[in-house]
């Protein structure tokens, strides 16, 4: 597995969006940052193949894809201590389970600043 670079930004993270276009525009903000490497998952049997192959260092999570949620996913990354963040185009509203209710996440849309930080900041979450 890639190291994090010495700027504190992870070196390959995991998007996972059902809408392409706005997977699109999460892969190349991300890459803006100089993040090595973007996997893209529009699902969440797709997401935990990826993840199986190779562990991605930070995951960012649409809570709700096309018929289903991301929660599995995040189970998952949780079992691997795999630091992730949830985007929600329902802001505060979104119902999180209790087990996930303290992780971070970001509205849709959201800056570029706010992703820019949530990213640097992945190492030190829980």
């Amino acid at each position: 597995m890639d190291r994090a670079s010495f700027d504190g930004m992870p070196c390959d993270v995991l998007v996972v969006e059902d809408d392409p276009i706005i997977a699109l525009d999460f892969e190349d903000t991300i890459l803006g940052f100089g993040v090595k490497r973007v996997r893209i998952a529009a699902n969440v049997a797709k997401a935990l193949e990826l993840i199986a192959h190779r562990p991605p260092e930070f995951a960012l999570l649409d809570v709700s894809l096309i018929r289903e949620k991301s929660f599995a996913i995040a189970e998952r990354l949780e079992v691997l201590k795999i630091p992730f963040a949830f985007v929600t185009g329902y802001g505060a509203d979104a119902l999180l389970p209790a087990a996930f209710a303290a992780k971070p996440r970001l509205p849709k849309p959201c800056s570029t600043e706010a992703l820019e930080a949530l990213l640097k900041n992945s190492r030190m979450m829980p």
